[in-house]
């Protein structure tokens, strides 16, 4: 999707009406618009990163990315990963451990938990299972090289 297009667009609505007034009001608007591109950018990103939000809560099962391609954003649905067993429950073993956690990422867990649909539990031992056996992340200096997901 080329959000230059819906920008663009906008900038043009802006102008049109601007021109209904005398000239000053022309130039006003022309530096208005010319300082609110940028802006208009961004929150047409948050618009679409809240209906990836929505989209998701309403799924069965998966997710909905939002991915960043030069400036053009895409919706790109992400499939739930296959059960992987933690490397520990393949001896039928099993270990409690007791985590602290501040109140917000604790509040954060327990949304995307129930997001996806699963336990607490289930989500925080996929998240370390795909930590713990994914792409690696090296941090040097003040460049962070490896993988995200949003």
């Amino acid at each position: 999707m080329q959000l230059q297009r819906f920008v663009d667009a906008l900038k043009a609505d802006l102008t049109a009406v601007a021109e209904l007034g005398d000239e000053a009001t022309a130039d006003a608007a022309t530096r208005l618009v010319v300082t609110l591109q940028a802006s208009i950018g961004l929150r047409l990103l948050d618009a679409l990163s809240e209906a990836a939000l929505e989209l998701t809560d309403r799924l069965p099962s998966g997710h909905v990315e939002v991915r960043l391609a030069g400036q053009d954003p895409e919706l790109i649905f992400v499939g739930d990963e296959p059960e992987t067993a933690p490397a520990a429950a393949e001896d039928g073993h099993t270990a409690r451990i007791s985590l602290r956690l501040p109140e917000a990422l604790k509040t954060a867990v327990e949304s995307a938990a129930a997001r996806e649909g699963v336990s607490v539990n289930t989500w925080i031992v996929r998240a370390l299972t795909r930590s713990t056996t994914s792409g690696t992340t090296v941090q040097s200096g003040n460049r962070l090289q490896g993988w995200a997901r949003s």
